[in-house]
């Protein structure tokens, strides 16, 4: 063996060891996954909906995970701000987004945003779903929606509903109750849902379509009228409320349902270890439990799984861009 071919082989075995230490560095880093602090990106402020849902499942999966989970709420621009924030992470499963419809749908036909909802993000559960509904006030002069169709166009451009900004959830129901039912109304937009509420108890406007949670206690307490449920099938926890199918208007089906999303490119495994802590999550009574108090309901096994959100998410963006973009809704 020549002088040259013994360097040539010294440097293959040198190479060959170095390879399979790497391999071997890489799979152990996969495997101790997590080994630090995860982070979940709310793009709302704190104390809403989908703060207290995010935070009753951060606390379940610590446990499962055996890290510390921090929920960071990055609210403005509808959500979108968040949204960035989580889409420039890293993509090795510590930065992860938990967010609604309005967030990670509506808001991505309605502001100039710089990411792609379905190519930068990577689907990891859905978490729950509540559905909207109308809430009228007791003192408007109808029971249910037929009645309120009715009133409606008996007074073409008199009525007014409340809505939590411009492109929100309930301004896209309320679009869709026009589209529907040949209706004509005011929308009256407002900062927070807290305001818009306290405008309807005082009869100040006569109607919104509200997320179905948010609106319970007062619908419990007699201030605010229920009118019908945006959904296929009654609110379990308001049975008694119609649907809008069932007074005669198919089509109207409407929630502001939760997911989890983490950066484009994580690792598969990464994105099903976070998957089986979430199923964990919502397998456990006492989630379910405070789910249940929260108005939210478990979402179907195949769409807790990453490719069952996936589509669910991608039909969602489908169903209703069209509609957003018809009535062009744009915030800035």
């Amino acid at each position: 063996m020549s002088a040259l071919t013994a360097v040539l082989v010294t440097v293959l075995r040198i190479a060959a060891v170095w390879a399979g230490t790497l391999g071997t560095v890489a799979t152990a880093t996969s495997q101790v996954y997590p080994s630090r602090v995860i982070t979940i990106v709310v793009p709302l402020p704190p104390g809403g909906a989908t703060d207290t849902l995010t935070r009753t499942l951060a606390d379940h999966m610590r446990g499962s995970l055996g890290q510390p989970i921090i929920v960071e709420n990055v609210p403005g621009a509808g959500g979108t701000l968040g949204i960035a924030r989580v889409t420039r992470a890293a993509s090795d499963g510590y930065t992860l987004g938990v967010g609604n419809w309005a967030s990670y749908v509506a808001a991505g036909a309605t502001y100039p945003v710089h990411y792609d909802l379905l190519r930068d993000l990577e689907p990891v559960a859905k978490l729950a779903d509540t559905p909207l509904w109308i809430v009228a006030r007791t003192s408007l002069p109808v029971k249910d929606l037929n009645e309120l169709i009715a009133w409606l166009k008996a007074n073409p451009d008199k009525a007014s509903a409340g809505i939590v900004g411009i492109g929100s959830g309930g301004h896209i129901c309320g679009l869709s109750i026009q589209n529907a039912t040949g209706t004509r109304y005011q929308f009256v937009p407002y900062r927070g849902g807290a305001l818009v509420m306290q405008d309807l108890v005082a009869g100040h406007i006569d109607f919104m379509c509200d997320m179905a949670a948010n609106s319970l206690p007062q619908v419990r307490a007699g201030a605010v009228r229920p009118i019908a449920v945006m959904s296929r099938t009654r609110w379990f926890a308001a049975p008694e409320v119609p649907t809008a199918e069932e007074m005669g208007v198919p089509g109207l089906a409407i929630s502001l349902w939760h997911g989890m999303w983490a950066p484009k490119g994580t690792p598969k495994d990464v994105v099903g270890k976070l998957n089986a802590a979430v199923v964990n999550a919502l397998a456990d009574p006492t989630v379910q439990k405070r789910y249940a108090e929260q108005g939210q309901e478990t979402p179907s096994r195949e769409q807790q799984t990453p490719e069952g959100f996936a589509a669910y998410h991608k039909a969602e963006i489908e169903r209703w861009w069209p509609i957003i973009k018809a009535a062009n809704i744009k915030n800035e």
